[in-house]
């Protein structure tokens, strides 16, 4: 019958990913459209990304593979590394329950996953903020940095106001993921109060 392989646990690791993903990115992005939210996941769900998970876990090292793909340089292959990454997430949902997944999907893809939700060709929230300032007939948004923590360590705040309102904060490692957060608490408010205006 031969060795036995990781399929099973690779089926069930790929269905745990894709719902631990939807569930961070429906609570994370409450107004991003369903079409937004479904490109989202599938750019931090991607054989690459998850590749890149497998890597950074050092999954090579410890997978079995046969001669010839062992030799080929099969534990630095991106489509070995997914699969095995997969098998892993499955066995520890069976081990430990969604949460236990979710730590570890998170912690290795949360960055990726801010990074999709803003990529270009949806407009980031800098731009959408400004955009719904202009449609409003105000000027443009304002934004206000402050630092703390030492050289190394940096970490900014911004605080983004219209017409001289605070409309949001946000908090980073750069000024501009700062700026980000900070437009998007501030567009997000903006469609939820529309959002009860019009219920």
């Amino acid at each position: 019958m031969g060795e036995p392989s990781n399929e099973r646990l690779e089926f069930l690791g790929d269905a745990v990913l894709q719902l631990v993903v939807t569930d961070h990115l429906f609570a994370r992005f409450p107004s991003l459209p369903e079409g937004h939210l479904a490109k989202t996941r599938a750019a931090v769900v991607s054989a690459g990304a998850l590749a890149d998970i497998g890597a950074s876990l050092g999954l090579g090292a410890g997978l079995r593979l046969g001669k010839g793909e062992d030799a080929s340089g099969g534990r630095e292959k991106a489509s070995i590394l997914a699969d095995a990454t997969e098998a892993i997430l499955g066995a520890v949902y069976l081990d430990g329950g969604i949460e236990s997944v979710a730590t570890i999907v998170i912690a290795e893809l949360e960055a990726a996953i801010e990074k999709a939700a803003l990529r270009p060709g949806s407009a980031d929230y800098k731009t959408r903020l400004q955009e719904i300032a202009a449609h409003d007939g105000f000027g443009p948004p304002d934004y206000e940095i402050a630092e703390s923590g030492p050289d190394h360590h940096k970490r900014f705040q911004a605080t983004v106001r219209v017409s001289g309102e605070v409309l949001g904060t946000g908090n980073g490692t750069s000024k501009k993921e700062a700026e980000q957060r900070a437009a998007q608490a501030a567009w997000e408010a903006r469609q939820t109060r529309e959002g009860h205006q019009n219920a």
